[in-house]
């Protein structure tokens, strides 16, 4: 047989060697050479961009119970008329706890992403369950997220998710220590890039950046706003945000700002949504 025998299929589709192959301008390129990385870059369309991602601490709004939850429940409520939302709940001490279990058992870093992702289920059912009278329902897991988050999104305004991201097993090993790299924030915020939303917010216990830690320094300065890059160089000692937030910023094609407000704080979120100065601001310039 020749190489190649042209197909009557029509243009586009070619017999080689007595297998069909679609004709693509890839097809005969290794997807890891370099200046084919390079040639893929493209426009990227904005899945749905009218949509606000919200993610919802664990440890710092959840874990505190009614007294933090119910009326950030009744903030979001309220906006449910006036801004789409798709909502991530965060992981919070009961991960915590698993960790330690899990390290002195030796469990590798695949096996710690997998438990971290079964707490922040929980925590999206419960705020579920306080959403459900508004409409709003939970989509679970993300492999569901293209067919039923339009659908959810579009009945009720809002709708809530796992923050984990699914690389479970497949969770890349960290530089520093075994804990897994992408937890509910970087989760949260790859959402956020893939959807091209409108924006991204983190609803912590604090009003957003400090030069220190505010709980230990009480002369830690606030930042309002700062760039990326002004950010990583001061190395500050502690965040609000998993640090793998900062790293993915670098390289997201989408959600190239965050904010972070302070949920305690009746209408912080609502500023955020609105589009008003709220919280910190951190953005690649």
């Amino acid at each position: 047989m020749g190489e190649q025998a042209a197909s009557s299929e029509g243009p586009g589709i070619q017999e080689i060697a007595g297998a069909r192959h679609v004709t693509s301008r890839l097809m005969r390129e290794s997807l890891v050479d370099k200046t084919v990385l390079a040639s893929t870059e493209a426009p990227q369309i904005r899945i749905l961009p009218l949509a606000n991602v919200i993610k919802i601490g664990g440890r710092s709004i959840i874990d505190r119970g009614r007294e933090a939850l119910l009326p950030l429940i009744d903030e979001i409520a309220a906006n449910l008329p006036r801004h789409k939302m798709i909502i991530g709940a965060g992981a919070g001490i009961r991960s915590r706890h698993v960790y330690s279990v899990g390290l002195d058992l030796g469990l590798p870093t695949g096996a710690l992403a997998v438990l971290a992702g079964i707490d922040a289920e929980m925590n999206a059912h419960i705020i579920g369950a306080l959403l459900a009278k508004y409409g709003v329902g939970i989509i679970l897991p993300a492999a569901g997220i293209n067919q039923m988050l339009p659908v959810l999104l579009e009945a009720g305004n809002a709708v809530i998710f796992n923050g984990v991201p699914p690389y479970h097993l497949w969770e890349q090993p960290a530089p520093i220590g075994k804990l897994p790299l992408h937890g509910t924030d970087a989760g949260t915020f790859l959402m956020s890039d893939v959807l091209g939303a409108r924006s991204m917010i983190y609803v912590k216990d604090q009003d957003g950046l400090y030069s220190d830690d505010p709980v230990t320094n009480s002369k830690a300065e606030f930042l309002p706003r700062i760039s990326l890059r002004e950010l990583e160089n001061r190395s500050l000692r502690t965040l609000p945000i998993e640090r793998q937030v900062l790293n993915l910023m670098h390289t997201a094609r989408s959600t190239t700002q965050i904010q972070i407000v302070n949920g305690l704080k009746r209408g912080s979120l609502t500023a955020a949504l609105d589009g008003d100065a709220a919280g910190t601001i951190v953005y690649r310039d």
